[in-house]
């Protein structure tokens, strides 16, 4: 028997043989051409294949992960038409005389090296999929036809990490869980077994040698046991079906209400990134979406939505959602949430940067036809907004104003709106700390755990080096949250958790003693919330 030692990135137990992923390898070899405008014609038409392909994969994601995973893919196109990657690939075909599969391949390591070496994280992250593209632009060149690389048998996945085409191609139901010896908790690998409920390790140096042998994941300790002997074994298959009871009461969860012994109603909500993310909302029982990510209409388009594409996405959330709330976070784009038509400056600290209500209050226009979008489709459900990284009275004010002058645009016009609440996310300290002037402004507040813990702590969230440090139980964090509730029942506001933190059960109780109004997790958490609030008597 032998234990490898790993992250989890999600918990559960699976059992069964490991299967080390292959990666499909095409050879390239440097060759001249006597044609180079031929080659770049070529070239070019390998470039639409490859799109082709890419929407393909778009459109199995949203079928199994929802659109805000599904996004990447659009991201790979955008990446195939970066001018920068085009014109060196040319430059290599035309000034060396070299053949397309060549040229790809080297811009593909010179672009991924640079990603790699930069500061930004978010930069960091787009050298692999600088690696995926140019991968499948070689493939489609050498008429390589893609495969899985998995075996037929449900297995335990090996694989030093998996590119977001990769794991789309994966027959999901061969695979037990994920195990990788790179990516990060936010990986996409991580975020496909978050959404699939099967356990994940990251980090684990396994040996290319151990394909077929019986092996058990612990997701909830982070280790890979191989070849276990029978007694753990059985221990083991003892607490998989453990596991498996405890899904199958909370599915019996489905239906009953969101209530503590002693009878305190919590609004349990789900958190969404997109239209296709409602059927997850409705399959776990949520009795609303207390935060609909509306970035994601941006990152998943190559231009700004127009007015009429935002309404119809809101809308149909709206109509979908039959009459329960549905709560609208305003673009947080900035950060870790890149644009390229935006033309964000490159900053050296993005995370305190240009970014969400920032530039909405500094690009009117943009924001604009992003609220009259929202304020048109409220006219067909219940929605809210909520402004994002808010730290002032002042800020509050002129996007208060800001959505007055649409509202009347709208009345102007004869289109009909509804009535809608106005909130604002607390993610920053001076949001939490001025939260009893703030809370006059607004009709809620909706606490972002992740960023207001990154900022009080002054840890950077995406930072693996750090994470022994980020103790998102800080008592400072748990302070400023009962500080921000308080506050908001002070002044007639309510208060709800849309972060990380909203889903950590381990708190849930702590969190409605300090009075919390409702809860937004993700959509495979709800259940196991509403277990977890319906044990509670907040009276002890």
């Amino acid at each position: 028997m032998e234990i490898l030692q790993g992250k989890s990135v999600f918990g559960g137990i699976a059992i069964g043989p490991l299967s080390v992923f292959r990666q499909d390898e095409v050879l390239v070899k440097r060759q001249k051409v006597s044609d180079a405008e031929a080659e770049v014609r070529r070239y070019h038409q390998a470039t639409e294949e490859a799109k082709r392909q890419l929407q393909e994969l778009y459109q199995k994601a949203v079928k199994e992960v929802g659109e805000a995973s599904a996004a990447i893919f659009d991201v790979h196109q955008m990446l195939l038409e970066d001018l920068d990657y085009v014109d060196s690939v040319e430059n290599i075909i035309r000034n060396q005389g070299l053949n397309a599969e060549y040229a790809v391949a080297t811009t593909g390591d010179n672009f991924s090296n640079m990603f790699a070496a930069m500061d930004d994280d978010y930069m960091k992250e787009r050298a692999a999929d600088v690696r995926d593209v140019s991968d499948r632009l070689v493939k489609v060149l050498a008429g390589a036809a893609e495969t899985g690389g998995h075996g037929d048998v449900p297995s335990i996945l090996l694989a030093d990490d998996l590119a977001p085409s990769q794991t789309v191609q994966l027959d999901k139901s061969k695979v037990l869980s994920f195990v990788t010896r790179h990516g990060s908790t936010n990986s996409h690998t991580s975020i496909l077994a978050r959404t699939m409920n099967i356990p994940a390790l990251i980090g684990v140096d396994y040996r290319d040698d151990m394909q077929g042998r019986m092996a058990v994941v612990d997701g909830y300790s982070g280790k890979l046991i191989i070849d276990p002997d029978q007694d753990i074994l059985a221990s083991y298959q003892m607490k998989q079906s453990e596991d498996a009871e405890k899904a199958r009461l909370l599915q019996e969860l489905k239906g009953k209400e969101d209530v503590t012994l002693d009878g305190r109603h919590i609004q349990l909500y789900a958190n969404i990134g997109g239209v296709g993310d409602v059927a997850s909302v409705h399959a776990n029982d949520a009795q609303g979406i207390g935060l609909f990510r509306s970035e994601f209409l941006y990152l998943e388009a190559k231009d700004f939505p127009t007015e009429e594409e935002q309404f119809q996405a809101y809308k149909t959330v709206a109509e979908n959602m039959a009459g329960k709330k549905v709560i609208i976070r305003t673009l947080d784009i900035g950060a870790d949430k890149k644009v390229d038509y935006f033309h964000l400056d490159q900053e050296d600290n993005p995370a305190l940067g240009y970014r969400a209500i920032r530039i909405c209050l500094t690009q009117p226009e943009i924001f604009k036809t992003q609220l009259r979008a929202i304020y048109r489709a409220s006219h067909f459900g219940t929605i809210s907004i909520m402004f994002p990284m808010i730290i002032s009275v002042d800020e509050v004010r002129r996007a208060k104003a800001i959505a007055e002058e649409v509202k009347s645009e709208l009345e102007e016009l004869g289109l009909p709106y509804g009535d809608v609440e106005l909130g604002i996310m607390i993610e920053t300290p001076a949001a939490a700390i001025m939260s009893d002037e703030l809370a006059k402004e607004v009709d809620f507040f909706s606490i972002g755990t992740n960023d207001l813990t990154q900022y009080t702590l002054a840890i950077d969230r995406q930072n693996p080096k750090l994470e022994a440090f980020n103790d998102p139980h800080h008592p400072a964090i748990l302070r400023l949250i009962a500080m921000v509730i308080e506050n908001a029942h002070k002044y007639g506001a309510w208060a709800g958790i849309c972060g990380e933190l909203g889903a950590d059960t381990s708190l849930t109780e702590t969190f409605i003693k300090m009075g919390v109004d409702e809860l937004s997790v993700s959509p495979s958490m709800v259940l196991r919330v509403r277990d977890k609030i319906r044990s509670i008597d907040s009276r002890k």
